[in-house]
C-alpha cells in the first residue's frame, strides 16, 4: 500500500479530500484520531495510505505538524486571513467584524479587511470604513466581485500564501472566489431580498488552489463570535490602535471604560482613535464583565 503526502482541501460528511500532485483522494480518517482527540482541519498536511490508485481512495493515517488553526472558521495552516464584509446590502456589522478582528489579534494572524460592493456604494460609506479600520491599523480597502474593482491589487496580496476567507452571509465571499479564478467556482445564487443572505451559502470550509502556491480557503459565514480566553482586563490588548495611548492612563490597571485622566478615553477625543472602534471596545467589556459576574 503506497503513503502519499497531500494537503486536506475539503472534509464533508465524515470524508476528506485530499490534493496530492495532480490527484485529489478521497479518504476517510483512521478512528484513532477520534480517540486522540484529533480532528482533520481543511488545511492540514497529511499523510495519506492509498487504498485505490485508480478511484483515487484513501485513508488519511497521520496528520502532520500545524503551524496553527483556527476555531471558526475551523481551518489549519493558514498564512492570512481575508475577511469580507459588504458596504451595504447587507450592511456591515462593525461590531462583529471587532469581535473577529479580537479573536485574529490573540491568534497573531495577519488579515486584509476587503469590503465589497463598492459598485452601489453610492453614499461614500465603504470609505469611511476603510478609513477607521486603516487608522487602527488594518490593511483595509474597498472592492467590487461584479466589476473587478481592487482584485489586481488583491490578487497580488494573496500570491504565494493560504488564505481563509471569512465574513457573514450575503458579503460576497463566494463572488470573490469566483472572480479570483475568473470564472464560476462556487455557486453564488441571489440575494434573499427578505433577509439579506445569500441562499447557496457556504456549508463548509473549502480550499481552492488559484495557482501552484496560492490557495484560497471559502468558510461557512458565521453570525455570532465567542471570544474564548479574552477577559475585561486584556481586551484592550487585542486594539493595535490603543497600544501607544495606554502608557498615558493616570491608574494601574485603567479599563478605560470608567476612569478620568485615560490616555485612550484622550485618545478617541482627539479623533486618533475612531469613535466606533472605542464604543465597540464598550460593548464587548460591558458584556465580558456580565459574563463574569454570572
Amino acid at each position: 500500500m503506497d503513503s502519499v503526502k497531500g494537503k486536506i482541501i475539503k472534509g464533508i460528511g465524515g470524508f476528506y479530500y485530499v490534493a496530492s500532485g495532480s490527484n485529489v483522494y478521497e479518504c476517510r480518517a483512521k478512528g484513532a484520531f477520534r480517540k486522540e482527540g484529533l480532528k482533520p482541519l481543511v488545511g492540514d498536511d497529511c499523510m495519506i495510505d492509498v487504498i485505490d490508485p485508480d478511484k483515487n481512495i484513501g485513508n488519511v493515517s497521520e496528520i502532520l505538524p500545524r503551524k496553527n488553526s483556527l476555531f471558526r472558521p475551523e481551518v489549519a495552516n493558514v498564512d492570512m486571513i481575508l475577511i469580507i464584509f459588504a458596504v451595504k446590502d447587507p450592511d456591515p456589522s462593525l461590531n462583529l467584524l471587532d469581535r473577529f478582528l479580537i479573536n485574529l489579534e490573540k491568534e497573531k494572524l495577519p488579515c486584509v479587511i476587503a469590503f465589497n460592493k463598492e459598485d452601489i456604494d453610492t453614499d461614500s460609506l465603504g470609505s469611511e470604513f476603510v478609513s477607521v479600520y486603516g487608522k487602527a491599523g488594518y490593511d483595509a480597502r474597498l472592492i467590487s466581485a461584479r466589476t473587478g474593482e481592487g482584485f489586481e491589487e488583491l490578487e497580488r496580496i494573496l500570491k504565494g500564501k493560504t488564505t481563509a476567507l471569512a465574513g457573514p452571509s450575503g458579503a460576497g465571499k463566494s463572488s470573490t472566489i469566483n472572480r479570483l479564478f475568473g470564472k464560476e467556482i462556487s455557486e453564488t445564487g441571489e440575494i434573499s431580498k427578505k433577509i439579506s443572505r445569500g441562499k447557496n451559502t457556504t456549508r463548509h470550509s473549502e480550499l481552492f488552489m488559484i495557482s501552484e502556491d496560492t490557495y484560497i480557503c471559502d468558510t461557512p459565514g458565521f453570525t455570532s463570535f465567542e471570544n474564548r480566553d479574552v477577559t475585561e482586563e486584556n481586551l484592550w490588548t487585542f486594539y493595535p490602535e490603543f497600544a501607544k495611548f495606554e502608557k498615558d492612563c493616570r491608574f494601574a490597571g485603567c479599563s478605560h471604560v470608567y476612569e478620568n485622566d485615560c490616555g485612550i478615553k484622550s485618545g478617541v477625543e482627539n479623533g486618533e482613535i475612531p469613535r466606533i472602534r472605542y464604543e465597540n471596545y464598550c460593548r464587548i467589556y460591558e458584556e465580558l464583565a456580565s459574563r463574569k459576574k454570572y
